[in-house]
């Protein structure tokens, strides 16, 4: 399976552990691209973001319907796998749900959930986004494809963007935006869980309070089952790593890194 890796590397020494950015669902690599890869670069860091089968440039378009998160922490392992040392695993929304099942049973220096799927699944986020659009969910579930959810612009906008956020650039994301899988959707609300008590890595759980996605009460729920503490940003929403804020996130990313010694 080739995978699509987009890395940006210090320009001087490097620290001596990498990051793997993965990203959520409708995305693909390039939502790491925009801003994050070329700022944890400027501060020493290898940095690399792959795109899961599937997505962006990366194989397996064809087959994106059945794909299953444990194909996608089959792609983690991989690309973690070839690199110089064990990476600290940074993911977004479905990225972070796919990040913890990875810790089920790999190690990782460190990791950060991003807006992250809670480890009871995305049910309660399903039930908000059937109420919000019944007509945008039911044709989801005819077509047996994601994409009706964020098939426009302002679906889009409503659903990972702030009011804050320029609409030229919500606008040029919406146009990188794609299908999801529907077997990676029903393993996030039932077949594919996390299990946090198997999980030794620390973690740092960061979300928004406007988050239209997944609400703060499902980021302290995260935090808490891997009995760490949640920072909750103001006025964002839940593509924190696009948002005008981002270098607030990045720099809260950032400082946790140095504390700790990674």
């Amino acid at each position: 399976m080739q995978l699509e890796i987009i890395s940006r590397k210090p320009a001087s020494s490097a620290r001596p552990t990498p990051l793997l950015f993965v990203h959520g669902a409708w995305h693909a690599a390039w939502c790491w691209a925009e801003y994050f890869l070329d700022y944890f670069a400027a501060h020493g860091y290898e940095s690399y973001a792959l795109s899961l089968r599937g997505h962006g440039g990366s194989e397996g378009h064809n087959r994106l319907r059945w794909t299953s998160i444990n194909d996608y922490v089959a792609d983690v392992a991989h690309v973690a796998g070839q690199l110089s040392q064990t990476p600290v695993l940074i993911g977004h929304s479905m990225g972070g749900l796919v990040v913890q099942n990875y810790l089920k049973t790999h190690t990782a220096p460190a990791a950060v959930l991003l807006a992250s799927v809670p480890p009871t699944g995305a049910l309660d986020a399903t039930l908000r986004i059937a109420k919000r659009h019944p007509l945008a969910f039911v044709k989801a579930a005819l077509r047996l494809s994601l994409y009706p959810i964020i098939e426009t612009p302002n679906l889009t906008r409503e659903a990972l963007f702030s009011t804050t956020m320029p609409e030229g650039k919500s606008l040029g994301h919406f146009c990188k935006m794609q299908d999801e899988s529907v077997r990676a959707f029903l393993d996030m609300l039932f077949f594919t869980l996390p299990a946090p008590l198997h999980v030794a890595t620390t973690m740092l759980v960061m979300g928004a309070t406007d988050d239209a996605v997944i609400h703060p009460n499902e980021i302290e729920e995260t935090a808490k089952a891997y009995n760490t503490q949640t920072t909750v940003f103001p006025g964002m929403a839940h593509d924190m790593m696009l948002e005008p804020g981002w270098q607030g996130v990045a720099d809260h990313i950032r400082d946790w890194l140095n504390k700790q010694g990674v």
